[in-house]
């Protein structure tokens, strides 16, 4: 059955593990429960500190009612210990701030107000929210450029090294990047189901609900008509992959409307793959000065045969870009995808081996870092 996952969880969503809770006061308790399922994280719950050492001090985080907080004297030092009250109580009183010293608080909260918020902290704390994912964008600089067919062959590289990966297809003209990779019968969600999405999703909800292919998750299109993505739901998504951590690789259409500045916004590096060629190297000209707006880091990567008098280090000056590399020819490609293998599925090809030096050099300390 497909859904949409939203910000709010749903009965189709994932759980993940929740924070530890201590509070007797029930009205309280149903607005943290609340908060919890919001952020798909399945809370413990305890009136005190639990007998057990490990509930507390194992706890992705730890929120503490006000009622409770002189019943959490004397608990084992933490990070991540919030005390929390409602409206009502007054934010300014002196004592609030003494309970919040005695447990080793971070920091006092009151709801309604810092719901928002809280949700937020609750799926980080849960989900181990930790360095984000290394995010790649991949345009072409013209049609026929070779774009999806990198992006693919980047994502399998990735997941070669045993990384969390997940492929997003960015481009509802291009066919889908799941027929390029053979899984356009595997099941999961694809993007209609995320176009509702607003405000945050949770990353684990995300990643199990797609379809797994050749070792990674791909966010692609279904079969039937073509929708728009809006940007708010761009951002979730992607937002969520993001924090899930290892790589995501996105393809992107040549046209920067306002769902495709979302993604370029959570992109850490761009690849424009240009054809060795002059009319290429004009149309990504203005590829590149758009993409440029947005995204910071944008590289060319530049795919031969050339044309008399041009080479890859030429055609990087002449958009002014740095050059990631050169895209080797391979004139068996295009048999070997029509024969139903996926681009740079074999690691050894010149495809599968100039993707597997680009992870080394992205992946190094220093340009991660």
């Amino acid at each position: 059955m497909r859904g949409t996952l939203g910000a709010a969880g749903s009965s189709e969503d994932v759980r993940v593990g929740g924070p530890l809770i201590v509070t007797e006061d029930l009205a309280l308790l149903d607005d943290l429960l609340r908060l919890c399922a919001a952020a798909g994280a399945e809370p413990e719950v305890h009136h005190t500190v639990p007998e057990r050492r490990a509930s507390w001090a194992d706890a992705p985080l730890v929120l503490v009612g006000d009622d409770a907080a002189a019943r959490c004297r004397g608990a084992a030092r933490r990070q991540g210990v919030i005390l929390v009250g409602r409206e009502r109580d007054d934010p300014d009183d002196p004592d609030v701030w003494r309970r919040a010293v005695e447990i080793g608080a971070d920091c006092v909260l009151r709801l309604p107000d810092a719901e928002s918020w809280l949700v937020d902290r609750i799926a980080d704390a849960a989900e181990g929210a930790g360095r984000q994912a290394l995010t790649v964008g991949v345009i072409g600089g013209r049609g026929g450029a070779g774009a999806s067919t990198l992006a693919c062959a980047l994502a399998l590289a990735a997941a070669r090294t045993g990384r969390r990966t997940l492929l997003v297809d960015g481009d509802p003209l291009g066919g889908g990047l799941d027929v390029l990779l053979g899984g356009e019968r595997a099941e999961g969600r694809r993007w209609p189901d995320f176009v509702a999405s607003k405000g945050r999703v949770g990353g684990g909800a995300l990643e199990e609900s797609l379809p797994s292919v050749r070792g990674l998750r791909v966010l692609s299109w279904d079969r039937g008509e073509e929708v728009q993505v809006p940007a708010e739901a761009m951002r979730a998504v992607l937002a969520a992959a993001r924090r899930r951590g290892g790589i995501v690789v996105v393809d992107l259409p040549r046209r920067i409307d306002e769902p495709v500045t979302e993604a370029l916004a959570q992109m850490d590096l761009g690849l424009l793959v240009v054809p060795g060629e002059l009319r290429a190297v004009a149309a990504a000209h203005r590829v590149a000065s758009l993409v440029g707006g947005v995204l910071d880091d944008l590289r060319a990567v530049v795919r031969g045969p050339y044309a008399p008098g041009i080479d890859e280090q030429w055609v990087a000056d002449t958009l002014g870009l740095p050059l990631a590399g050169e895209l080797p020819h391979d004139p068996g490609l295009l048999a070997a995808l029509d024969g139903g293998a996926p681009p740079g599925g074999e690691a050894r090809g010149p495809l599968g081996r100039f993707c597997a030096a680009f992870w080394e050099r992205a992946l190094a300390p220093e340009a991660v870092s």
